[in-house]
């Protein structure tokens, strides 16, 4: 069986990350997961974080992607397997998205991407073959979505730092047919290893593990689990 954490952010392109590379890749070897999926913040907070002009060309996904880029080498390193996503916030409200298996165009533009709004953006995603779960959905100041605009709901949020009422977030998902997945949501040392999800099988690239997730064949984990 393969532990895969579903949501972690690291201090290169996260401003609320603690965590380097480095350390990650070492910690979450040492609590024996085969996999991670990085889940930078993707917001307006990251940009100016990242002193990065989003109005201004240039490449802003490079920037953005440096997180997933420092990672990915840190775990090659030690065999840990490293998929591509990012958490969306849009300007509309303060949900917050977690996209998997997105091409690197469907984020080029932040501007345009955070005034769409999660409407004119799920569409955009699934014809580009990302999926699209919506963190936390109960969160204070967050709000589940329309059921027709996701894929699934993040139903085990495992940050220790807040009230996400993952029991609300399992019955919205059940109600309305959508994936569950969980994840330790990790910013700082005392969330690594919290969650995840356990398989069989060891999705060997980002589209591999959004094949996982759409296929349900694994268990949603959380501490001692």
């Amino acid at each position: 069986m393969y532990r895969i954490e579903t949501h972690l952010h690291t201090t290169h392109s996260s401003e609320c990350g603690w965590l380097d590379a480095a350390a990650l890749a070492e910690a979450y070897q040492k609590a024996g997961y085969a996999a991670l999926a990085i889940t930078d913040h993707y917001n307006r907070d990251t940009f100016q974080y990242l002193n990065v002009d989003t109005t201004a060309p240039g490449d802003k996904v490079g920037a953005f992607l440096n997180g997933y880029d420092k990672l990915r080498d840190a775990c090659g390193e030690r065999g840990i397997a490293v998929y591509k996503g990012a958490e969306l916030r849009f300007d509309e409200c303060c949900n917050d998205y977690l996209l998997y298996n997105y091409p690197n165009e469907l984020l080029e533009d932040p501007e345009k991407v955070f005034r769409m709004g999660i409407a004119a953006f799920a569409p955009l995603a699934r014809e580009a073959g990302a999926l699209l779960v919506q963190a936390h959905p109960y969160r204070k100041k967050c709000t589940p979505a329309f059921a027709c605009y996701l894929d699934g709901v993040e139903v085990l949020n495992l940050n220790p730092r807040h009230d996400s009422r993952n029991d609300r977030a399992e019955e919205y998902a059940a109600l309305h047919g959508l994936l569950r997945t969980g994840g330790s949501d990790c910013h700082r040392s005392e969330d690594i290893a919290a969650g995840g999800i356990l398989a069989e099988e060891l999705p060997e690239d980002t589209a591999g593990f959004v094949r996982l997730l759409r296929s349900g064949k694994y268990t949603i984990i959380g501490k001692n689990g």
